[in-house]
């Protein structure tokens, strides 16, 4: 690090502690970075964010209390300019979106936490955005495709659970017909053959989870 320049100071967000103390390890390895905070949960990463201001956020998406979108959305609320970068095990273009819509600056895969993670959070201090060639491919795929409506990712979430349709409209407090309308819509969207294909398509875009 040149000196009398500033390191980049980084939050790590992440549930899992082995996690974080790998990538803990990489950042303090390097001359021109520091671990500014770590946090388990997305609330403690807004706690973290407030009392530290880092320059970069490493944010999971799958967390306990608050996830990481959210966590992301409450952080930007507060402070426009935060620079985050999602990181996480899941591909879907459907949390990929979310994402970037919420204000993430990038888009990195756990599978990726080596020197790439290292330059990805270099670039996105410098102020630039970064998602892997293959995760945009999966945007453009899809970038003209109707999105699910909230009802119908309730109806695809209880599919995936084994619901009937009879079962589905007393949970949702509508009738029959309008869950057949629902699924039919689904798997027209999804372009998908039945039902069990639209679950595995919805898991896959990450519409829905198990």
């Amino acid at each position: 690090m040149i000196s009398g320049q500033k390191s980049i100071r980084v939050l790590i967000v992440d549930d899992h502690p082995l996690l974080r103390d790998g990538i803990a390890a990489l950042i303090r390895a390097e001359p021109d970075m520091e671990v500014a905070a770590e946090a388990a949960t997305g609330r403690e990463a807004l706690a973290q964010f407030k009392l530290k201001r880092p320059d970069v956020t490493l944010m999971d998406l799958q967390m306990p209390e608050m996830g990481g979108i959210e966590a992301l959305i409450a952080i930007r609320g507060e402070f426009p300019n935060a620079r985050t970068i999602v990181l996480t095990t899941y591909t879907g273009d459907v949390q990929v979106l979310r994402a970037l819509k919420a204000g993430a600056r990038a888009y990195l895969l756990k599978g990726s936490v080596n020197a790439e993670l290292l330059e990805v959070i270099r670039a996105v201090h410098r102020g630039e955005k970064r998602i892997p060639p293959d995760i945009a491919a999966q945007l453009a795929d899809h970038v003209a495709e109707d999105d699910l409506s909230q009802r119908e990712i309730d109806v695809l979430r209880l599919i995936a659970a084994g619901k009937s349709n009879k079962e589905i409209a007393a949970r949702l407090s509508i009738t029959e017909e309008t869950v057949k309308n629902h699924v039919t819509h689904i798997l027209a969207k999804l372009g998908a053959n039945d039902r069990t294909h639209a679950v595995t398509i919805g898991i896959k875009r990450g519409f829905i989870e198990l």
